[in-house]
């Protein structure tokens, strides 16, 4: 397929929280982020696992939730073809403000509204790079992996990022979850999207880790601080990847994995489909609890059902 512009990889997600210095304490002291730098009083605060200024932004909210979707393109010529191809799709493509770009620490880029999810997508280039690099010291992060959203109308919406976003189709679990990479970025999935039938939600963000022992350790430290476990120690068959999953204090789920499935930019394997069976999503196993992937409306779906 051709690519209408080209990705770096998934740059940041942007969580609404309801109680930013507990989440903050939380995405430090348990998860293992750096705090990056911080607005006093309203927010929003910024953590990184990398050595760009942030890979995730936390704002105040009265509900926890997805604010938006943060992708990194290759160069400011992507940037301008991107504005061009969606203005040609006919979305409303809104420029970020030079004030709000000085705060986020990044060049050009822009916003635009998913049509069958609600949620705000967001399209920039080069981010600060901070002098210091991350210094991993609770689990040996190397990223943030993919964030994975729950919508009604989720073949449309894997269709819509697949056809005009450029997104590549790795696997599909037939009838629930398709699984995309931001091309040419080359891991399994940066961005998955699953079936709900309770409304459009994020189901997880993930941070992919160095070293399988990262994992193990995770599941006696989050005990130890009675963070709940809602999913794992499994192992995923789409992607390969041993994965735990875990709630932050809002509810929302995160996600810790390593090992993933990578591929080249071209001459790549055609996407599999795999049979909707819980063995499709956990080789070892084990199911998910009740609460997992629950928690995180979509701001602008939220803001376009209150008006």
């Amino acid at each position: 397929m051709s690519i209408p512009f080209r990705y770096r990889k998934l740059g940041y997600v942007a969580l609404n929280v309801t109680d930013i210095n507990r989440s903050v304490a939380f995405y430090t002291d348990i998860v293992g982020l750096e705090v990056s730098g911080s607005i006093p009083g309203d927010g929003p605060a910024f953590l990184r696992c990398s050595s760009d200024h942030h890979n995730i932004v936390l704002y105040p909210n009265d509900q926890p939730g997805l604010k938006r979707i943060g992708f990194e393109l290759e160069s400011q010529h992507e940037i301008d073809r991107a504005r061009r191809h969606l203005e040609g799709l006919g979305l409303t493509v809104e420029d970020i403000s030079k004030e709000e770009r000085a705060l986020l620490r990044q060049e050009d880029g822009l916003r635009f509204v998913e049509p069958h999810s609600g949620v705000t997508m967001e399209l920039y280039t080069r981010m600060l790079q901070m002098a210091q690099p991350f210094v991993p010291h609770l689990a040996k992060i190397a990223r943030l992996g993919h964030v994975v959203l729950a919508v009604e109308r989720f073949e449309e919406m894997a269709r819509f990022l697949h056809e005009n976003l450029g997104f590549a189709i790795s696997d599909f679990v037939q009838g629930a979850v398709v699984f995309m990479r931001c091309q040419p970025n080359p891991y399994h999935h940066t961005f998955a999207v699953g079936r709900s039938a309770g409304g459009n939600h994020l189901n997880h963000v993930n941070f992919m880790v160095s070293d399988v022992d990262d994992i193990g350790v995770a599941v006696n430290r989050l005990n130890k601080a009675q963070v709940p476990i809602v999913f794992g120690p499994g192992r995923h068959k789409p992607s390969g990847s041993i994965f735990l999953y875990f709630l932050d204090p809002d509810g929302m789920t995160v996600e810790y994995s390593f090992g993933m499935e990578e591929f080249p930019e071209h001459d790549y394997r055609e996407p599999r489909v795999l049979e909707p069976h819980p063995l499709s999503l956990d080789l070892w196993g084990g199911l998910p609890k009740p609460e997992f992937g629950k928690v995180g409306p979509i701001e602008h779906e939220r803001a376009q059902e209150e008006a």
